[in-house]
């Protein structure tokens, strides 16, 4: 038997970057560009780095943000399309890691089930478990979360009626068997979000005898065109670095200017998103049945179609979309509520995420348990009471990237700003002079609702109330005071 691998030394660094998707490899190049001041590394759970960009396998996967403010604005994109296949951004990221040279920093295969810190040591103890069962104990200064917000063991499943007598295949879209034949083969979606609008024209596409979308309830959907023609035109004449600046910010302010639209004026939003469905779809398509959902404009995401290819696979009958209640699983298919089988040799069940903080790993400070759900959040990315702590969390109403990016900024001007000053603690103090408690995300989407008791929250007021704008982000963290009151410092 050949030897045991020996296990890697454990770390001892100043800032400890823990998962190596978006967010992680964001802050991780943002680390970079301080040069030598700073040691740090990166902790992988899985053994290949992309976070969502490699885990989800499903047909069609893609951005739902244009990827001129997905893509880093440090690095342009370069790609043909605005809204990118898995593969494309997969490779952007890793590419962007090689660069900036993260990715000879990062180490994967190592999940993080703990992290410990000590106010006599001024420093974290961070557990992690490799895939062979050896765990190490790592020290770090400061810890970047860059575990995103969901689970990445399994999305929220659920137990239908009868589910165990249907012959066919039941897949979730988080853990899609590699090879899943679809070509001929009859498939039915349940669910009506941003997957379940991806997968439809995508399994079409692979050649399905039919596809249903079955929905218990409406999701707005906008066809955007996936070629952005002031991109092409911008990228002709200017160099790539100020193209993407100047797309950026187009696309930053028209999405800006759409959301406060159609928060302001739900009525009139919802009217205009009919009229354009209406005039994508067949005469007489029941828009009003299948397209007309019971809550505001963004009190949920709004469902992205680019060059409108879900009404294109509807318009042609390829695919249909039912909106009833499961009664059960039935051999040949799934029956619902008014008694139709709907027939399916493949049932897909995108029911959603399951939310999850910090990659489930345990919060302890100087020996007690952190309970997130009873936490603050300061400036959307640091939780009250737990020093030299810092997490990304993206926007509800926009790219992920664009508040991940201004989060790792900041992370990484406060600790320029206290190693200047002799500093080596920063702690936000919840005190309650930040207002009322109100849900860290004002979302009424299942996978929100369903995890809301176990959220930290935030407040009514800044720095602890968490704003879904870029631009008041910008003006608060890019140009605020650090030493602001609330902020701890020592």
């Amino acid at each position: 038997m050949p030897p045991r691998p020996l296990a890697p030394p454990p770390l001892d660094v100043d800032v400890l970057v823990v998962g190596a998707g978006l967010s992680g490899i964001d802050a991780a190049c943002r680390l970079s560009m301080e040069g030598d001041r700073l040691s740090w590394a990166v902790l992988e759970a899985r053994d290949a780095t992309g976070g969502t960009w490699d885990l989800f396998r499903y047909p069609g996967v893609r951005s739902d943000s244009d990827m001129y403010t997905l893509g880093f604005p440090f690095r342009p994109w370069q790609g043909a399309t605005s809204i990118a296949p898995a593969a494309e951004i997969l490779q952007y990221l890793r590419d962007t890691a090689d660069e900036y040279r993260v990715t000879e920093r990062i180490h994967v295969g190592q999940r993080v089930t703990r992290l410990a810190w000590s106010s006599h040591e001024r420093r974290w103890t961070v557990t992690a478990r490799r895939v062979d069962g050896e765990v190490l104990e790592h020290r770090a200064r400061f810890v970047y979360l860059a575990t995103g917000y969901y689970s990445y063991a399994s999305g929220h499943v659920v137990d239908f009626p009868g589910q165990e007598d249907f012959i066919g295949e039941v897949v979730h879209p988080q853990q899609w068997p590699e090879g899943l034949p679809v070509a001929g083969r009859r498939v039915v979606v349940i669910g009506s979000g941003a997957t379940a609008v991806t997968l439809v024209p995508a399994l079409v596409a692979e050649g399905a005898e039919h596809v249903t979308m079955l929905q218990r309830s409406p999701s707005y959907v906008a066809a955007l065109p996936n070629v952005d023609p002031v991109a092409d035109a911008v990228r002709r004449w200017l160099p790539a670095s100020l193209a993407h600046g100047v797309v950026r910010a187009k696309n930053v302010a028209l999405s800006s200017l759409t959301y406060e639209f159609l928060r302001r004026r739900p009525v009139t939003g919802r009217e205009v998103l009919r009229r354009r469905l209406v005039e994508r779809l067949p005469e007489g398509y029941p828009v009003d049945v299948h397209f007309a959902p019971r809550y505001d404009p963004w009190d949920q995401r709004l469902c992205l179609s680019p060059d409108g290819d879900l009404l294109e696979v509807l318009s042609s009958g390829a695919a249909e979309v039912v909106t009833e209640t499961i009664d059960r699983f039935v051999p040949a298919g799934v029956r619902v509520s008014t008694g139709e089988v709907l027939a399916a040799d493949v049932v897909v069940t995108a029911t959603g995420l399951r939310l999850e903080l910090g990659g489930g790993a345990e919060l302890v400070v100087d020996g007690a348990p952190v309970d997130l759900s009873a936490a603050h959040v300061y400036k959307g990315c640091m939780l009250s009471d737990v020093p030299n702590l810092a997490l990304a969390v993206g926007y509800t109403n926009a790219s992920w990237t664009l508040r991940a990016d201004l989060t790792a900024r900041w992370f990484c001007a406060l600790v320029r700003w206290l190693d200047a000053r002799g500093l080596a603690v920063a702690v936000p103090r919840w005190d309650g002079s930040g207002g009322e408690d109100r849900p860290l995300l004002d979302f009424t989407s299942g996978y929100v609702q369903r995890a809301a008791h176990l959220l930290p929250h935030q407040g009514s007021r800044r720095p602890w109330r968490v704003v879904q704008s870029y631009a008041y982000d910008v003006a608060t963290m890019r140009l605020g005071r650090l030493d602001d009151g609330v902020l701890e410092l020592s």
